[in-house]
């Protein structure tokens, strides 16, 4: 069974920076696709951005371009997500989710993944 945990959520101010961790464990990652997502009060869950484990493929969203960047660590399962300028409409519950390749790129939709963290809290402040 695959367990995903998320670190490293916090209170920023506008402008700030905040790395976001997602240990896995109970999968190989490299065979498999890393995403971020978020959900806001009120929203939906959306996504934020995707990585391959094995060739480090990555997709972003729009409104998150050139702000974040997600990383991965095969050795350790891990993957990243740095976050910089950040700004208040990025508060949310940010959540780690694993899933199959989708011809060779990591899924963009939530149903393309199979297992999810539990979450970590992200405030921006204005």
């Amino acid at each position: 069974q695959v367990q995903l945990v998320e670190s490293g959520g916090g209170l920023v101010q506008a402008g700030g920076s905040l790395r976001l961790s997602c240990a896995a464990s109970g999968r190989t990652f490299s065979s498999y696709a890393m995403g971020w997502f978020r959900q806001a009060p009120g929203k939906e869950r959306e996504f934020v951005a995707a990585i391959t484990g094995a060739y480090g493929t990555t997709r972003y969203a729009e409104s998150v371009k050139g702000r974040f960047t997600i990383s991965r660590d095969i050795g350790k399962n891990m993957v990243y997500l740095q976050m910089n300028v950040l700004k208040p409409e990025d508060t949310a519950v940010y959540y780690c989710a694993v899933g199959p390749v989708i011809s060779g790129s990591p899924g963009l939709y939530e149903y393309m993944y199979d297992s999810w963290g539990q979450g970590t809290q992200v405030t921006v402040s204005s």
